[in-house]
């Protein structure tokens, strides 16, 4: 008999169902996992929209239901005869999604039909030890594991940078050192992330700018990544809403000092956004379209008398490759990046497809499940108010108001004891 599991899987488009069921036994090449945490990630949404049109949807995915989830973390619970010199029964991991396995588009939360990060256990097939996308992983806490995946997508996008010159051909990857960086609709969870990285890696900037058309979020922002923050790694900092400057190309150009840009990001899939950014650019400029759009035709008028005389260029990033975890989970050890400064919401499995069927719209930054409990979709915000009627709301407002309103390894550890998942 195999272990059963408690799981969260797509049927089809805007069809996910919570079921329990029983996984099969592992083979000699496969290993059986707990999960305790995994994020949710506005990917997910677009395959739920997508279903059997989404690139890595299996096409009999309505007799074959896939789990949903790809940035978990959790423990090993068996493991295959291939394996046991390089794995332990009972240690903790991390994994890296992006498998890219022989030219497939393959991915867990997207192509499995028993390995995905909404359930209580999931069998790692073969290719992700092959690969080395399975992680020994040591942490205080699980859920820093789990957003080391969407952290690695914000590194691999600034490792994707590249700029040009004119005595050969080479590439020098990453963005330019001491350059101007511009992060346009910036400031939602993953663009603290791409704020507050390149303070502590390779090509530190001399100026990073912020837009975003939410006063909250750039507020919140603010307040977690302040200017004085980065004055002390010797970057500049600005926090801008583009609606209250009557020309917005004006106002960004003025304090790029005149000149530009070097490097731009584009974090949310909007025309206008994509065209203001290529405008930007400076000389050899390099601007990178992070945000996916659902829209295959999604396209923008781009200025292509400045990629010939200027040499601006332009490409996509899309997730992160397994130095980019290891990149990622290495500065969260340090303490040099914070991966909470993404977390707004917590959850439990049951409030799982409630939550990705309507992510668009909660403006929600990074939701946390925990896949062995039952909770509705709570924001941290609301701890302290929940915590009038429930002691456990209070301990867990008590625990984050110690890390700036922040989830922490500590909230974690008293939701999952509150809950039996650890003692």
């Amino acid at each position: 008999m195999g272990q059963k599991t408690k799981a969260v899987r797509l049927y089809g488009a805007d069809d996910v169902r919570l079921e329990e069921f029983e996984l099969p036994e592992i083979k000699d090449d496969e290993i059986l996992a707990r999960i305790v945490s995994d994020s949710i990630c506005m990917s997910t949404y677009k395959l739920l929209k997508q279903g059997k049109k989404h690139k890595r949807c299996p096409q009999n995915v309505d007799t074959n239901p896939i789990i949903i989830g790809h940035e978990f973390a959790g423990d090993i619970v068996k493991v295959g005869a291939k394996w046991r010199r390089e794995f332990k029964e009972g240690e903790k991991f991390a994994q890296q999604p992006a498998l890219n396995y022989k030219g497939s588009l393959a991915s867990p939360g997207y192509s499995y039909e028993f390995f995905g990060g909404d359930a209580t256990y999931c069998i790692f097939p073969p290719e992700v030890m092959e690969l080395g996308c399975l992680l020994h992983y040591d942490g205080d806490a699980y859920f820093y594991a789990s957003l080391a995946e969407p952290v690695s997508c914000i590194i691999g996008g600034y490792h994707a940078m590249y700029h040009t010159n004119k005595q050969n051909y080479n590439h020098a990857m990453g963005v330019k050192s001491r350059g101007n960086v511009l992060i346009l609709g910036g400031a939602g969870p993953m663009g603290l992330g791409a704020v507050e990285y390149p303070l502590y890696g390779e090509n530190r900037p001399a100026r990073i700018v912020i837009t975003d058309v939410d006063d909250g979020r750039l507020g919140r922002a603010k307040e977690l990544i302040p200017p004085e923050l980065a004055k002390k790694q010797g970057v500049e900092l600005y926090y801008v809403n583009p609606r209250g400057c009557p020309d917005q190309y004006a106002a960004l150009m003025d304090l790029s000092g005149g000149k530009g840009y070097d490097d731009v990001f584009i974090y949310a899939p909007i025309r206008e956004l994509a065209e203001l950014g290529d405008r930007l650019l400076a000389f050899d400029g390099c601007m990178n379209f992070f945000a996916g759009p659902q829209d295959s035709g999604f396209s923008a008028m781009i200025n292509l008398y400045n990629c010939h005389y200027t040499s601006t260029h332009i490409l996509g990033s899309t997730g992160g490759n397994t130095g980019d975890l290891k990149e990622a989970l290495d500065l969260a050890s340090q303490k040099k990046l914070r991966p909470a400064v993404m977390v707004t919401h917590i959850c439990g499995l049951d409030a799982v497809g409630g939550a990705v069927a309507h992510l668009p719209e909660l403006r929600a930054g990074k939701i946390l499940t925990y896949t062995h409990i039952n909770l509705p979709l709570t924001a941290i915000t609301d701890f302290e108010t929940l915590g009038g009627r429930d002691p456990f709301f209070a301990t867990l407002h008590k625990s984050c108001s110690a890390h700036q309103g922040l989830w922490n390894a500590e909230a974690e550890h008293i939701l999952l004891s509150h809950y039996g998942v650890v003692k």
